[in-house]
């Protein structure tokens, strides 16, 4: 087992999604100025971005180093937690100065990570506790493999569950829970799902460097986990997890994920 350097936690997305008018009813102001500017992140719920939940759940896991894959336009997220002063994480920032996918996001992280272990995350995801504290715990590569009948949690409408399991990737793993393959975005309803929950070894980065593009213009993590396995010999653990994961994608997602969340408690 390498030593784990801390978290990667990918929050430099465009958010499209998030942009996109629409679904407004029942978002404060200062909502809709977040989901104009397309800051999934740092969406206010209550009195705290959405971004502070995701942290605290890396701080309770264990996690004390956190690197933040931030936009150029990232001056409001260093603020605030500058502002914060969190004594749990020390949080360092990383930049992507364009969005062109998940792998490309993950190289923004390489020199802070040098050769050690870490998770990696995605900013706009809330996950559970026991997921994130079983990729601390694992002995090497691995990734948190979400039942897809209890991945979304029950505020989301059920039409909008199903839509959204087939933007996600399909996860296979054989009896020993050795990864067979994951397949982005497949054209069927997966069982198993990734919601991006990592924990990497410095082969990943060769990986990253070595895929092409999709044809989406854009470099992807499951392309490059398969480019690992295929020619660095690189072998992951998938564990099986138990949802829901809060996956906070569009203006319509803000009121139930805030529900879902309540009053919980944050400590940085």
């Amino acid at each position: 087992m390498g030593e784990l350097r801390g978290a990667v936690v990918l929050a430099a997305g465009a958010g499209t999604r998030m942009r996109r008018e629409g679904a407004d009813a029942g978002l404060s102001e200062e909502q809709r100025r977040a989901a104009h500017s397309g800051a999934k992140a740092m969406m206010p719920l209550g009195d705290r971005p959405f971004l502070d939940h995701v942290l605290h759940g890396l701080a309770e896991a264990g996690i004390r180093e956190v690197c933040l894959v931030v936009a150029p336009d990232h001056e409001a997220m260093r603020a605030h937690y500058e502002t914060l002063r969190p004594t749990r994480l020390r949080l360092e920032f990383a930049v992507q100065e364009s969005p062109k996918g998940t792998a490309h996001a993950l190289l923004s992280a390489e020199a802070w990570a040098g050769d050690g272990e870490f998770l990696l995350i995605n900013g706009d995801n809330h996950y559970p506790g026991a997921a994130l504290r079983a990729l601390v715990e694992l002995h090497g590569p691995g990734l948190a493999a979400f039942d897809a009948q209890t991945l979304l949690a029950d505020g989301m409408p059920a039409e909008e569950k199903a839509a959204r399991l087939l933007a996600f990737s399909d996860v296979r793993f054989d009896d020993s829970g050795t990864l067979i393959s994951i397949v982005e975005k497949p054209p069927y309803t997966p069982n198993w799902v990734s919601m991006n929950a990592w924990r990497f070894g410095p082969a990943i980065f060769q990986a990253c460097h070595a895929i092409d593009p999709s044809p989406r213009g854009e470099w992807e993590l499951p392309s490059a986990v398969t480019y690992s396995q295929e020619q660095l010999q690189q072998q992951y653990r998938a564990i099986p997890s138990a949802g829901p994961v809060l996956d906070l994608s569009g203006r319509g997602d803000v009121r139930w994920v805030q529900e879902a969340l309540g009053s919980s408690e944050v400590r940085l």
